[in-house]
């Protein structure tokens, strides 16, 4: 009876984690900063849920995974890296002063498209210096396209602190990258950026 519950617990964990794993690896890399890193946290994160997958209620098991991976990634940081983590706490006394009244974002704002056109390497360069609690909602909202309910499952925090994070991790990066909006007629040259395609916020392979 054990052993059949041992495949029943294989065959789930196959079903609800592993369709996951390229956005687990993702999230892992953009919040260590480090391949090899990622690797070790994504590892430890494929325990953890198939030691609890029993406990999986099966509604959003991307959301589920990228929980789990989030937790192993600041287990891995607190331990190697604690100088890297950020007291959310002290963010959240700032932000919930502010949550109240943050604006309802569309799909789009100016500072994403402004993102989006971006140069991918200083991009890349400007979202790891980010505190980490604007690093991740950036990632989870920008490169992998979770809506503000599932980040703030994923995070734990009210959807109000999402928007704010998002809103003012997007503000930082523009700053870092120096974009300005184009001051000349639509008509006249690109500018030296544009002469690539524009890009999105680089996805699963930082």
């Amino acid at each position: 009876m054990g052993s059949l519950g041992s495949e029943d617990d294989q065959a789930r964990f196959a079903s609800v984690v592993l369709p996951h794993l390229a956005d687990a690896y993702a999230l892992a890399r953009w919040l260590t900063g480090d391949r090899a890193d990622a690797e070790d946290v994504v590892q430890e994160a494929c325990l953890r849920a198939f030691r609890g997958i029993g406990g999986f209620a099966g509604v959003n098991a991307r959301a589920w995974v990228l929980t789990i991976v989030r937790h192993a990634a600041y287990a891995w940081l607190g331990k190697n890296r604690s100088a890297a983590l950020v007291m959310v706490d002290d963010l959240e006394a700032v932000e919930q002063q502010q949550a109240s009244g943050a604006p309802d974002s569309g799909p789009q704002t100016p500072e994403a498209a402004l993102i989006a056109k971006a140069d991918a390497a200083r991009l890349e360069a400007a979202i790891a210096e980010l505190p980490l609690p604007f690093r991740e909602t950036l990632v989870l909202r920008d490169v992998q396209g979770l809506d503000y309910r599932e980040i703030a499952e994923v995070t734990k925090v009210p959807i109000g602190t999402v928007m704010s994070r998002l809103a003012r991790a997007r503000r930082r990066l523009i700053e870092r990258v120096g974009i300005d909006e184009p001051a000349h007629a639509p008509g006249s040259a690109p500018v030296d950026e544009a002469r690539n395609e524009p890009r999105k916020v680089p996805g699963n392979h930082p």
